[in-house]
């Protein structure tokens, strides 16, 4: 945890540090009884993980979801890495540009961000500098409606409408849909979107820890929550604040209930001790046994969007690294990109040949 960025009012910094200081002192205490969270994890990342579990608890708590976010947004912790990458505004679509000082690809990436479908802040930005510095790519993070105050289609329609700004500028076999947890899922829900629509399929599709079932799927969904920052119980309330009144259900809104043949490949990113695991690597075979482009990639030793860690640990960093990688073959064709031994897929995985697609 090697930097502290505090925003918002003083009362919820003070709150948020108090938080932070509680997750240490639980952190060091278990450890000098000899009970680490995870085996292979330094202190400072069980003090985040302890610490962001605890935020989210609270922000979610809160009645009033501007106060929740105010408290969720209000200390930050982020890697000591530097991203050079210039941030701007746009105004129509509501979005954010991310323009790395280095640009090496022709790709452009539509980065739909996560946090639960609820969650909007310094973290997502923070990602969104990490991807575009890393991919040497620019970056577009449209600003999407948040739940609970705008349930499904909100999310889609945004994110189908920052689709159609880019495309009227960049040809789609130059774009890359990426998204991170619920931006995951949003990114999955667009192939579908863009499908329906009869509109043109991005070059390829990433999805980083991906929300593939809003309904409960896998024994990780609550084994894994002494591990993990997201809880089970949280991701089934995403879910019920993304369809409050019940009026699409599980399986439209649930990315593993639909195919995904024929549509743009698909790589995905999972850790394996985050609760999403198992349902994402159900939504890999499945998809597989449909016929579809894919591959999965898993760290069985790291926690939901582990990406974020960046230089702190060897995991996220060969992460990073393969996104670049297969944006460079998909897009740019001047590299490859083959199942890796290094990253520990799981088993039963899937050739991904993204040249001559």
């Amino acid at each position: 945890m090697a930097k502290l960025k505090f925003s918002g009012s003083l009362r919820h910094r003070i709150s948020s540090f108090i938080s932070l200081n509680g997750a240490l002192l639980s952190t060091y205490i278990a450890r000098a009884l000899g009970q680490k969270m995870e085996p292979s994890w330094e202190a400072d990342m069980e003090i985040g993980i302890r610490f962001w579990r605890k935020q989210f608890t609270k922000a979610m708590a809160e009645p009033d979801m501007a106060r929740g976010r105010a408290i969720f947004d209000s200390l930050a912790t982020e890697t000591d890495d530097i991203y050079d990458v210039t941030v701007t505004n746009s105004s129509e679509p509501n979005g954010v540009w991310y323009t790395p000082e280095h640009i090496h690809s022709d790709a452009t990436l539509l980065y739909l961000h996560g946090g639960g479908y609820t969650f909007n802040g310094p973290v997502s930005s923070r990602f969104a500098s990490m991807l575009a510095h890393h991919s040497k790519a620019r970056l577009f993070m449209p600003r999407y409606r948040l739940t609970p105050e705008h349930p499904h289609p909100a999310q889609i329609e945004d994110a189908l409408a920052a689709w159609t700004y880019l495309t009227s500028q960049i040809s789609a076999d130059k774009l890359v849909i990426i998204g991170d947890s619920a931006g995951g899922h949003l990114s999955l829900m667009l192939l579908q979107k863009l499908k329906s629509e009869q509109l043109p399929q991005p070059a390829l599709c990433i999805g980083l820890c991906p929300w593939t079932d809003i309904g409960a799927r896998g024994d990780s969904l609550f084994e894994n929550d002494r591990f993990d920052l997201v809880q089970g119980w949280m991701a089934l309330k995403f879910g019920q604040w993304l369809d409050p009144e019940k009026i699409y259900g599980r399986k439209e809104l649930s990315p593993i209930e639909h195919n995904y043949a024929g549509l743009a490949p698909l790589y995905l990113q999972t850790g394996g001790r985050e609760i999403l695991h198992d349902m994402i690597c159900d939504f890999a075979k499945i998809q597989e046994e449909n016929g579809a482009q894919i591959m999965l990639d898993a760290w069985p030793d790291m926690p939901h969007n582990f990406q974020a860690y960046d230089s702190m640990r060897q995991s996220s960093t060969d992460a990073l690294s393969r996104i670049r990688q297969i944006i460079a073959a998909s897009v740019d064709k001047y590299d490859s990109f083959e199942k890796s031994t290094a990253t520990r897929t799981v088993s039963n995985e899937f050739d991904f040949l993204a040249k001559g697609k």
